[in-house]
């Protein structure tokens, strides 16, 4: 900054005196050679402070070059030595690692020979660990036995020969687990109630079987700890109160030897009820056919029988005409108006007694076509039924696939449901109207049985009648 401001200072003081020569020539050659000395002068002391500086700068920035240099010498100087401290570190480790390898061989070599046999013990041990720790987590027993528990969780997480304080405590422990699974004892546990309320109750244990309440059989959680009962019990299952007083000797117990796998079934089991909830409408109607079938097979069937006592006693007194079909017929052959007329004549009689016996059978079938009509139609409303379980089971799978069965499930049982109560409700009709179709015929081949020998009965007499005019017409000739 300084040399810039000397050299302004001497080209102003250069143009002060070219101004002043032009003025003044004289005098500005004198003035001028004065001045010239002058910034001449200063120009030289100038550079050489100039010069002494820039010296100075430069030996500075050398001294600090070559301190920069030493240190950097230092620095790598240093890392070769941290390198060198590194790589005979790497080369102890490595030769230590192998060591460690060889002498892990030889050690694991040595357990092999050493332990023998006692890995497959081990391995044996472990296994029946495991299947007794499985067995406790859901058996009823850990209620009032576990107290070998947490030993045989330790030799299941274990990792090495299990001691012998383990290996008493798995023996201790399937020992106590056996002993429980023959007892029939009372105890108490924690039970959740239809309302979702906990509370303390007696319960009777049936060994390693099962839970019995106040209310029948009850569903053990061992992961919580606690008991729920079934919604559907067993019929005649047992309760806590008779196993606890029992009121006789050799009493019938009804058990689930799969505990709890059978029972939790039986909740799964639908009732009639539910079945035919799940046929939906056309199967409300399939039951209301039956029904009314079934009604009209009673009757018929309740009339049948009657009509057919009726005649078995009208044949064994036919000379008291009663009110039945057979009496009814015997009144048009005893009738004295009718009889009057038809003396003389068979084929009035046969179309009379003809008349009656179409009427009776009228009677007799009453019903009948109804019922094999109600026979008929079931079988088509199931398939009905089947058609419209199908559809919604695919306008299920239209709307959210079919990757849950249950969501299908509505269809699929509307459609076998309905299928199965045609068909049963079709049977039952068919097997009724057969059976009263056979009733009717044999009381109408009764009735015609009887009305034929009327006619053939009526017709020996009208021939007798003419022998007898026949043989009384010359006599009275031969007399005369």
């Amino acid at each position: 900054m300084k040399p810039f401001l000397t050299k302004t200072l001497l080209l102003s003081a250069l143009t002060v005196s070219a101004y002043s020569l032009t003025a003044n020539p004289t005098l500005a050659a004198d003035t001028l050679n004065n001045d010239a000395q002058v910034i001449s002068e200063k120009l030289l002391s100038d550079t050489k402070q100039d010069n002494k500086q820039l010296t100075k700068a430069l030996k500075q920035r050398e001294a600090g070059f070559k301190l920069t240099e030493q240190e950097i010498k230092q620095q790598r100087q240093a890392l070769l030595a941290k390198q060198r401290q590194l790589q005979n570190e790497t080369e102890t480790l490595s030769h230590q690692f192998t060591r460690n390898e060889e002498t892990l061989a030889k050690l694991e070599t040595r357990l092999r020979l050493e332990t023998g046999s006692l890995g497959e013990l081990f391995g044996v041990v472990r296994q029946s660990a495991k299947q007794l720790n499985s067995e406790i987590s859901t058996a009823v027993t850990t209620i009032d036995s576990a107290t070998f528990t947490p030993i045989v969780a330790d030799v299941v997480a274990a990792k090495t020969l299990p001691s012998m304080l383990q290996l008493t405590g798995l023996w201790s422990a399937l020992s106590e687990q056996i002993k429980a699974s023959g007892e029939i004892k009372t105890v108490n546990l924690a039970v959740i109630d239809g309302e979702g309320q906990l509370a303390d109750k007696q319960a009777v244990r049936l060994g390693s079987i099962g839970l019995v309440g106040d209310q029948g059989y009850l569903a053990w959680n061992g992961e919580k700890q606690t008991a729920t009962a079934y919604l559907k019990q067993p019929s005649n299952g047992p309760v806590a109160a008779n196993l606890v007083n029992p009121s006789s000797v050799g009493n019938v117990v009804v058990l689930d030897p799969s505990r709890g796998v059978m029972l939790a079934q039986l909740e799964n089991t639908p009732t009639l009820k539910d079945r035919l909830e799940n046929g939906g409408t056309v199967g409300y109607v399939i039951m209301s056919l039956l029904v009314i079938g079934l009604l009209i097979a009673i009757v018929q069937g309740m009339k049948l029988i009657i009509t057919r006592r009726q005649i078995k006693q009208q044949l064994a007194n036919p000379s008291q005409i009663g009110n039945n079909p057979l009496g009814r017929i015997l009144q048009v052959y005893t009738d004295s108006n009718v009889k009057s007329a038809l003396h003389n004549s068979t084929e009035a009689l046969e179309l009379r007694l003809m008349e009656v016996v179409v009427d009776e059978q009228q009677g007799l079938e009453k019903g009948l076509s109804m019922l094999k009509l109600l026979a008929a139609l079931a079988p088509m409303l199931g398939l009905l039924g089947t058609v419209t379980g199908m559809i919604e089971t695919f306008q299920v799978i239209t709307q959210f696939g079919n990757g849950d069965p249950k969501v299908m499930a509505g269809g699929i049982s509307m459609a076998l449901i309905t299928t199965v109560l045609g068909l049963v409700a079709a049977m039952p009709l068919l097997l009724a109207h057969n059976i009263l179709s056979t009733k009717a015929d044999n009381i109408r081949d009764t009735l015609e049985k009887q009305g034929i020998s009327l006619v053939a009965e009526e017709a020996e007499k009208i021939a007798v009648a003419a022998v007898n005019d026949t043989n009384v017409t010359p006599l009275t000739q031969q007399v005369g």
